[in-house]
């Protein structure tokens, strides 16, 4: 009989949901294990800098009490990885606190392992002194002070971890911050199965099911890998997977769709082949996987001070006519109140980032057809500063200047913004950016992650 190795990936990220009775009628004894992915950095930096996760708590606590309780039912090892959102110590601890709660709940024991991904600065510091930090491309420059003050900062760990705790008994492995297909890859690589197969289809694994021809819902995926091949099967009845639909999977938040660098390596896909095994189940052959220097990706995030916005609309088509002429001299006008409050030493200590919608808003600088202007605008104004109250108190002016800025075919008190709910400006919070987008070569794959277990 061919040797193979069976596991399950039921939604693309903690959290967000899927069918529950699916997922159970998934659960057989030969798989090897259940894995899921818990993070990102889609939502920028603050889910990092600031300690938040990127899900609800109520949430998060569905979608583990049906994969801790499906995987002990089975007797087989589930792995989270980047918890919490970001995979910083505060959100991995997050997503143990919730794991121990279900334990406790449903009567459940087990080991428990937890792997955390945020680094001594020490270490840091020590490897940017010897050169070991490398810039990606595009980077901030970076220096001892980033490495030292950054709010947080998490390493990107590989698949060795994940096979070190599974080594050290866990049952269940919650972990750092990750890459999404070392959840996947690890046991798989571990078990001596093609490490060309096992990363390519961890890459498409991380995301459940978002590999089928139509994903109406967040749904899961049933790997099968074998010496040769391996195999996707979407856990819903409905929905089906095709060579497209799965070769398309290579675009996704990839820079080159041929290959894909992982810790240790590289993904190569050139001469990876896509066949239909039936309507529902397609088998991929020829990915291949390259070794290289083990590097894991950095990740820092920086409080910058605080942010308010201001949200309307324009339609006026008068105003539209001349919008560009107009809006340029609103800023000025903003910034000429600004001083007029604060004094010049505002200057440098503040700033506005301007999102017009309807006029090149999503692409920015790169859309295509910028003289391209609807029936109307949609204007979002974010201030950021040291303090919140300064913040929100220059949203405040920025609303009141832009309601009421001239055209000169209007006389009178204009009003030129719709505002769509009140109160029309208000505080965001703290304000975070990445400081970050470096790699870190590595002696040792674990020199970086440490590993604690308990039992729940």
């Amino acid at each position: 009989m061919t040797r193979h190795i069976r596991y399950l990936s039921p939604t693309g990220v903690l959290g967000v949901g899927f069918s529950e009775n699916h997922f159970r009628a998934a659960l057989s004894r030969d798989l090897a294990f259940i894995g899921c992915d818990a993070g990102s950095t889609d939502g920028g930096p603050a889910n990092l800098g600031g300690n938040k996760p990127f899900f609800s708590r109520a949430a998060v606590k569905r979608d583990l009490r049906i994969l801790v309780t499906g995987a002990r039912s089975i007797g087989v090892p589930l792995l989270i990885g980047s918890c919490g959102g970001s995979g910083g110590n505060w959100n991995l601890n997050w997503v143990r606190e919730i794991v121990l709660e279900i334990a406790q709940e449903e009567g459940l024991h087990f080991r428990l392992a937890v792997i955390e991904s945020e680094t001594p600065r020490e270490l840091l510091l020590k490897k940017y002194r010897e050169g070991r930090i490398r810039a990606l491309d595009p980077a901030p420059e970076i220096s001892e002070a980033v490495l030292t003050e950054a709010d947080h900062i998490v390493a990107m760990m590989g698949a060795e971890a994940y096979v070190a705790a599974l080594e050290g008994g866990a049952d269940v492995v919650l972990a750092g911050r990750s890459t999404d297909a070392a959840i996947f890859a690890a046991i798989p690589v571990a078990r001596g199965f093609p490490p060309g197969l096992c990363w390519h289809a961890a890459k498409i694994m991380e995301c459940g099911g978002a590999a089928v021809v139509t994903m109406e819902k967040p749904e899961g995926m049933i790997c099968t890998i074998t010496d040769e091949h391996f195999t996707l099967e979407p856990v819903s009845p409905v929905q089906q997977c095709s060579p497209l639909s799965v070769a398309a999977h290579a675009l996704y938040e990839t820079a080159d769709p041929y290959r894909m660098l992982e810790p240790g390596g590289e993904m190569d896909l050139t001469g990876a082949r896509y066949e239909a095994v039936n309507e529902r189940v397609v088998r991929v052959s020829g990915s291949a996987f390259n070794p290289m220097p083990y590097t894991v990706k950095l990740e820092g995030a920086s409080r910058i001070g605080y942010r308010a916005m201001v949200l309307g609309g324009v339609r006026d088509p008068v105003i539209l006519e001349q919008f560009d002429s107009w809006f340029d001299g609103l800023k000025d006008h903003i910034a000429e109140n600004v001083e007029a409050v604060y004094g010049p030493s505002i200057r440098g200590q503040y700033q506005i980032h301007y999102k017009l919608y309807g006029k090149s808003g999503v692409m920015g600088d790169r859309e295509p057809y910028p003289e391209r202007i609807g029936n109307e605008i949609g204007l979002l104004m974010v201030t950021l500063a040291q303090t919140q109250e300064v913040a929100y108190a220059i949203a405040g002016q920025a609303a009141h200047m832009v309601l009421h800025h001239a055209v000169p075919q209007w006389q009178g008190l204009l009003s030129n913004l719709a505002f769509p709910i009140a109160p029309h400006f208000w505080n965001l919070g703290e304000a975070y950016q990445f400081v970050l987008n470096h790699v870190v070569e590595l002696d040792d794959p674990l020199e970086l992650h440490h590993i604690r277990y308990e039992e729940a």
